[in-house]
């Protein structure tokens, strides 16, 4: 019996050994990850608290960027891919925000938009057509650019802060990415700050934002808004930090609109923080004879 199994062996090998196959492991070289040369370690309290020093540092904003604007149709298989616009956008806490675009090269005004927090108002001159309504949405429009209201676009510019009423947690965790440049592969650590509202009279958390931080400079890179729904409404993707006169600032911020399958990219080229900026540069001009359409 025990000659019998050891003849078997070969016996039963020589079929895979025909057909090509080993009966020995292979290995490969496989490219290995790279670290970052410094990895910040702080606790969640103290992570918090630096992303609310910036956010109470900061009064005004003015970012000269550039935008392109894109929207899908994903039943249809169409994605439709707006020109580039050149934009001035102005901010002021607590909710101020203005941002009005002009044509590359021509200098031609596209549009002027203007909120208070509250309300809005779009002036569109090649249409001499002006849009007012609410900062929240109430009625989404079949068009998904009109859904784009002021108050996200306020909060995609910048991180605000944990608000007192808000609960967190913070998770440490790392992803592995491939520099498309270099072709190497690159390992981030990272904290995701998970923000949560308690509903009231009741033991249940809805989220309101995730803020991913990378440990190279603790410096957000990711922010996921979500509605009251708990549904994710608003995903911002901050790259390419760099040194606008004193101010860290990401030079890339795409914003992407899941609900709507929209999405915005702003090439950062110049940001001054904390300029005085008055109530008049708020407003948009209508000038007469434009027709007025309430979007709510």
């Amino acid at each position: 019996m025990r000659a019998a199994r050891l003849v078997s062996i070969p016996l039963l090998a020589l079929p895979l050994l025909l057909a090509g196959c080993s009966l020995f492991p292979t290995t490969r070289k496989l490219p290995v990850p790279k670290a970052p040369s410094i990895v910040y370690t702080v606790t969640p309290e103290r992570l918090v608290e630096q992303l609310n020093q910036r956010w109470d540092a900061l009064e005004t904003l003015t970012v000269k960027v550039t935008i392109q604007a894109r929207t899908q149709k994903p039943r249809e298989g169409l994605e439709t891919t707006m020109p580039t616009v050149n934009a001035q956008i102005l901010l002021r806490k607590p909710e101020m925000l203005r941002v009005y675009g002009r044509a590359p090269v021509i200098n031609v005004p596209l549009f002027d938009m203007a909120s208070d927090g509250k309300d809005f108002t779009v002036f569109i001159p090649s249409k001499k057509e002006a849009l007012k309504g609410a900062n929240s949405l109430k009625k989404k429009s079949p068009n998904a650019l009109e859904n784009l209201r002021p108050d996200f676009f306020f909060y995609a510019m910048v991180v605000r802060g944990v608000e007192p009423d808000e609960l967190y947690s913070v998770t440490a965790d790392s992803e592995t990415i491939e520099d498309p440049a270099k072709k190497h592969l690159l390992i981030t650590p990272e904290y995701v700050l998970n923000i949560m509202r308690q509903r009231p009279g009741s033991k249940q958390l809805t989220p309101v934002r995730v803020v991913t931080f990378d440990r190279d400079d603790l410096l957000p890179y990711q922010q996921d808004v979500y509605d009251s729904d708990g549904n994710l409404e608003t995903q911002v993707f901050y790259a390419g930090y760099r040194d606008f006169g004193g101010v860290k600032y990401p030079s890339i911020i795409t914003i992407k609109r899941p609900l709507e399958a929209s999405q915005l990219i702003l090439s950062v080229q110049t940001v001054n923080q904390n300029q005085t900026l008055k109530d008049d540069q708020f407003q948009v001009a209508i000038p007469p004879g434009t027709e007025i359409k309430n979007l709510d």
